[in-house]
């Protein structure tokens, strides 16, 4: 059986396999060009499929909250574009696997990997296009994490904190008696869009010695630095003391205060989210107390905004890395999908167990860090598995050179 003969070089002369010159790095930084393109097209397409389809998700139960209270579509369509910013960045790390699994897997099976392996290129080079996808990726949840996401919480804080404003919606269903507090009952026919409370009385039991019934045609619930007051317009006063006498009072207009009501704080005190980075290291006594939250809770919002951007990095290598061992396959890289599938299942149940000792323990921050170092190693494994072939190592590959034997 003949071998087939060797390249020959610039003079002509025949080399080995092994002699033959390297790629040069002009071929090299189209290639970084070509594949890094790639990446970057199907990244798009996953982060806007995947936000897409949460984001669908939470709208339809934002939207029937919001109906549920008499909101309108306005209302609606800030609150659901306020909540993409955090939503993109918890998106973006499975973007990222999704898109170097892909463009991985039609690299295998056009068999440009094998082209690129043949050519003695090695892994570790192969895979930069997907590390600097990663880096991408990593430095916009870096911008997310830092500045937009507590900037979109704060807004949201605000809106709700607007929300609450308008207690009546909350407070007060037309048509029922209800007891927002202890010894007052209160009954609205009807509550119009602009918050406008028509036909209601009112039953005031808090005093022992004295009821105090009111009606009055249109009332306004609003908030004051006391609590939330009813504002009554045109309306009757009748007080019924212990004696038995009653009385009469018709008033223009009347305020009567609701102070015992507890009114939801602002929501971007108790939302981490919202708060700075810098704030949250330092974890103040006094905002530890206003949260009512431990220092763990604070010192692991604040590392999880710089772990998971260096985890999208080790995800992105992670899914292209794994389409790299075992070569060209006939029957496609199932197999290496599925394990960096079941690769990427074991990185996540290591985050939720590292979040939840950060929590409860302050000084136990570090781990944190646990799954981007877990990645990592799983990413360098399979690259030196790729470069050193199981099959490679125990059967040595023969010279195309050499005579073949008698």
């Amino acid at each position: 059986m003949a071998a087939f003969p060797a390249p020959m070089n610039a003079l002509g002369s025949r080399q080995s396999l092994q002699e033959a010159p390297a790629p040069s790095r002009i071929m090299l930084a189209r290639y970084d060009r070509y594949i890094l393109g790639r990446l970057m097209v199907t990244f798009g397409f996953f982060t806007l499929i995947i936000v897409l389809i949460y984001w669908i998700n939470r709208s339809i139960r934002l939207f029937e909250r919001l109906s549920g209270d008499g909101q309108g579509l306005a209302l609606f369509a800030q609150l659901s574009l306020l909540s993409l910013p955090y939503l993109i960045y918890l998106m973006l790390p499975l973007a990222a696997f999704a898109s170097a699994v892909s463009t991985g897997n039609r690299m295998g099976s056009d068999s440009e990997t094998v082209a690129l392996q043949a050519a003695g290129i090695s892994a570790f080079r192969i895979v930069r296009p997907a590390f600097y996808m990663g880096v991408m990726a990593a430095a916009l949840m870096l911008l997310l994490a830092h500045l937009l996401v507590p900037m979109s919480r704060v807004a949201i804080a605000d809106l709700e904190e607007r929300l609450a404003d308008e207690v009546s919606a909350r407070l007060l269903e037309p048509g029922k008696f209800q007891s927002p507090i202890d010894g007052v009952t209160v009954f609205v026919a009807e509550i119009t869009g602009e918050g406008v409370l028509s036909k209601v009385l009112l039953s005031d039991q808090r005093d022992p010695a004295e009821e105090v019934i009111y009606t009055a045609n249109q009332a306004l619930l609003v908030r004051s630095d006391t609590g939330p007051q009813l504002v009554m317009i045109s309306g009757l006063a009748q007080f019924l003391r212990a004696d038995g006498t009653l009385s009469t009072l018709q008033f223009e207009d009347f305020a009567l205060g609701l102070g015992e009501v507890e009114v939801p704080e602002d929501r971007v005190l108790r939302d981490l989210r919202g708060w700075d980075t810098a704030r949250l290291l330092r974890a103040d006594p006094a905002d530890l107390e206003s949260v009512g939250k431990s220092r763990g809770a604070f010192l692991s919002e604040a590392h999880r905004r710089l772990a998971n951007p260096a985890l999208a990095i080790c995800t992105a290598l992670l899914g292209f890395s794994a389409l790299l061992v075992g070569g060209f396959s006939r029957f496609g890289f199932w197999q290496q999908v599925a394990g960096a599938i079941l690769a990427l299942i074991v990185i996540q149940l290591s985050v939720n167990m590292s979040e939840e000792i950060a929590q409860s323990d302050a000084a136990a921050w570090p781990v944190l860090y646990a799954p981007v170092a877990l990645a990592a190693g799983l990413v360098l494994v399979l690259l030196y598995i790729s470069d050193h072939p199981i099959r490679r190592r125990l059967k040595p590959v023969p010279d195309p050179g050499a005579e073949p034997a008698p």
